[in-house]
C-alpha cells in the first residue's frame, strides 16, 4: 500500500466530530458510497462504532483527511471476531495512500484483537474502493443484487471481506 506523507493516524475522538461527519456527507453526496442521504449525529455515529477500531489520518496542521469505524455485524457471540468497517476520504485528499494508510492502521487493530473477518458493501460502480480493498487484502465474495433502492432506483452491493491469515 503507499504512505502518505505527512500524515499521522490516530484514534478518532469527539474532538474529530464535525470533520468526520463533513467527510462523510461528502461521500454520500457524491451518490456512490452508500445508501445513507444524511451523516448521523455524531452522538448517533459514536454509539454505532467501536472505539477500539476507528481512526483518523491527520494532515500537518492537524485537519483530518479522512477516517475509518468498524461496527459489530452482531451480537452473537459466533460473531465476535467478524466487524462491518467504512472508509471516508475527503475529496481533496484522495490519491494521495490516505484510505491505503486508514485501511492499513484498521486492520492492524483488528487483528490485534482477534477479529478474523473485516467486510464491507460496497457499491460495484465505486470502482476505487473496490480497487483500495483488493490491494489490500479484500476479495469480492458476491452480489447483493438490487438490495436497496437509492435516490429512486434499486442498487447492487458487492459484498467484501478480508480474512486474516493471522487468527486460526
Amino acid at each position: 500500500m503507499p504512505s502518505p506523507t505527512s500524515v499521522t493516524l490516530a484514534p478518532m475522538t469527539d474532538a474529530h466530530a464535525d470533520d468526520v461527519l463533513a467527510i462523510y456527507q461528502a461521500g454520500i453526496d457524491e451518490g456512490n458510497a452508500t445508501f445513507e442521504t444524511t451523516a448521523p449525529t455524531w452522538p448517533a455515529f459514536d454509539e454505532a462504532k467501536l472505539p477500539e477500531h476507528r481512526f483518523v489520518a491527520l494532515d500537518e496542521h492537524g485537519t483530518v483527511l479522512g477516517w475509518v469505524a468498524a461496527s459489530r455485524v452482531s451480537d452473537r457471540c459466533a460473531y465476535a471476531g467478524v466487524v462491518e468497517h467504512s472508509v471516508y476520504v475527503h475529496p481533496g485528499a484522495r490519491g494521495r495512500g490516505v484510505a491505503s494508510a486508514l485501511l492499513k492502521t484498521l486492520i492492524e487493530s483488528a487483528e490485534a484483537a482477534g477479529v478474523w473477518t473485516i467486510q464491507s458493501g460496497v457499491f460495484p460502480e465505486n470502482t476505487a474502493s473496490i480497487a483500495l480493498h483488493e490491494r489490500a487484502g479484500f476479495r469480492v465474495i458476491g452480489t447483493r443484487e438490487r438490495i436497496g433502492r437509492h435516490h429512486g432506483r434499486w442498487r447492487d452491493v458487492l459484498l467484501l471481506e478480508r480474512r486474516s491469515t493471522l487468527i486460526d
